[in-house]
C-alpha cells in the first residue's frame, strides 16, 4: 500500500524556521530594501503594509492588472482572505516575494518598473571580498578538478542573501550528509547535454559558470543548459542580467575564462534559458507542459539550492528516510540535487543517521552547515 502524502509545511506553525522567516528574515528584508534604493512614499507605505499584512493579517491577492495577475488569482483562490500563517509555507513566502515586486513597482509602468530591488545587494556581494576570494582561487588552479569545482558549486549555495540575514552560524563548511556525485559523472557519459536550474546570483553564480566551463571545454558535456528566473525572485535568485554582470567581471579579471564562456554562449554549447514557472508557488510536479518537453531535451537535470529541492521533492513534513527517488520520480529527466541544507524537509538520510543529526546536532536542517549531493534517475515511463 503506497503511504499517505504528507502534510505541508505550514507557514506560521509557532516556533517553527518557517514562522521565523516571516516574523524575522523578512522585516530585516524590508528594512534593507528600504535602505538601499530611494524609493518614494508610495512605494515605502506599500512595502510597510505587506510587512504588517504578511506577519499580523490574511492574504490579499495582486491588485495590479498584470499579465500573471489570473494565474495568481487561481493559485491563491484558497488562501486569500484567509491569515498568512494558515497557507503552506512554500506557497506564502513565494507569494511574499511576488507581492513584494508589486509593492515596489517592479512590474508597474513608470520609472521604478523593471527595477530590481535587490540589485544593491547582489552587486555589493558580486564585487566583495567574498568573489574577490573565489577569484584568487580559480587564478592559483594549476588543472581544475572536476571534484573539486562540483564542491564549489554546492558550498556556493550558502551565498544566499536571504539566508544571511539571519545566519548567525560560523562559514566553515560541515558534513557532507549524501554524496551521489560519482551518478552524476555516469550519467554524463550517457548523452550530451546537461541541464543546470540555477539558484542565487554572484558568489554561487560564479562557481556554477566556472563547473559549466569545464564540463564544456573538458567534453563532459556537449550542451549546457542554464535556466534562470525570469524575475528578482527570493533576494538574490539569478536572473539573465545577474548572469550577464557575472560575465562582465571574469571579462575582466578572468580573461581566459570570461572570454571561453562568452564564446559557448555564442555558439550555443551554453544557453540562458527562463520560464515564468521558475517564479512560481508551486512543486516541480505541477511544471507545465512546455517546460517539461524542453527540459525533457537533457540527459540529467541538476537542480541548485534550497527553494529548488523544496519545490523538487515538495515542501512536506517527510519522514528523513523517504528514498530521494521516490518523491522525485515525475521529474522528466535524471535529476541530481546540489543544495545546502537550510530549511526543514529534507529525504534520503538513513535512521542512524538522522537520529544523529538529531541527538548531537538541534537544528542541523537550517543552518546551512550540511549539505547533500542526491541524484535520481529518469523514472521509466
Amino acid at each position: 500500500m503506497t503511504p499517505p502524502t504528507p502534510q505541508p509545511i505550514l507557514a506560521g506553525t509557532p516556533g517553527s524556521f518557517a514562522r521565523a522567516v516571516f516574523h524575522e528574515r523578512h522585516p530585516k528584508l524590508i528594512e534593507r530594501v528600504l535602505s538601499a534604493l530611494p524609493y518614494p512614499p508610495a512605494q515605502r507605505a506599500a512595502l510597510e503594509e505587506l510587512l504588517a499584512e504578511s506577519t499580523t493579517g490574511v492574504m490579499r491577492p495582486l491588485a495590479e492588472p498584470t499579465a500573471d495577475r489570473d494565474r495568481w488569482l487561481a493559485w491563491g483562490a484558497e488562501h486569500y482572505g484567509k491569515p498568512w500563517a494558515e497557507a503552506p509555507f512554500l506557497w506564502a513566502e513565494s507569494f511574499f516575494y511576488r507581492r513584494l515586486l508589486q509593492a515596489t513597482g517592479y512590474h508597474r509602468p513608470g520609472p521604478w518598473q523593471g527595477i530590481d530591488p535587490f540589485a544593491p545587494f547582489k552587486t555589493a556581494e558580486l564585487h566583495g571580498a567574498t568573489v574577490a576570494g573565489q577569484l584568487d582561487t580559480l587564478a592559483r588552479l594549476d588543472t581544475p578538478d572536476r571534484e573539486q569545482l562540483l564542491l564549489a558549486c554546492l558550498w556556493g549555495n550558502r551565498a544566499d542573501l536571504g539566508f544571511q540575514l539571519t545566519a548567525t552560524e560560523s562559514e566553515a563548511s560541515g558534513a557532507l550528509l549524501i554524496d551521489d556525485s560519482a551518478v552524476l559523472w555516469s550519467m554524463l557519459a550517457e548523452a550530451p547535454r546537461l541541464d543546470l536550474i540555477a539558484d542565487n546570483a554572484a558568489g554561487e553564480l560564479l562557481p556554477d559558470l566556472v563547473l559549466i566551463d569545464h564540463l564544456l571545454t573538458a567534453g563532459l558535456a556537449a550542451e549546457v543548459r542554464l535556466w534562470v528566473k525570469p524575475a528578482p525572485y527570493y533576494v538574490s535568485d539569478a536572473t539573465t542580467a545577474d548572469v550577464l554582470a557575472t560575465l562582465a567581471l571574469l571579462r575582466d579579471t578572468a580573461t581566459g575564462l570570461g572570454r571561453r564562456l562568452e564564446g559557448h554562449i555564442t555558439t550555443a554549447r551554453l544557453r540562458i534559458d527562463t520560464h515564468d514557472f521558475f517564479c512560481a508557488p508551486l512543486p516541480f510536479t505541477e511544471m507545465p507542459e512546455d517546460l517539461a518537453g524542453e527540459l525533457a531535451g537533457a540527459r540529467v537535470t541538476v537542480l541548485k539550492g534550497d527553494l529548488n529541492y523544496r519545490r523538487l521533492v515538495g515542501d512536506l513534513h517527510w519522514p528523513a528516510t523517504t528514498p530521494f527517488a521516490e518523491t522525485v520520480e515525475r521529474f522528466p529527466t535524471a535529476v541530481v540535487a546540489l543544495r545546502t541544507v537550510k530549511s526543514d524537509v529534507v529525504v534520503g538520510l538513513g535512521a542512524e543517521q538522522e537520529s544523529t543529526l538529531d541527538t548531537r546536532e538541534p537544528g542541523w536542517r537550517t543552518r546551512g552547515t550540511h549539505a547533500l549531493i542526491s541524484a535520481a534517475p529518469a523514472a521509466r515511463g
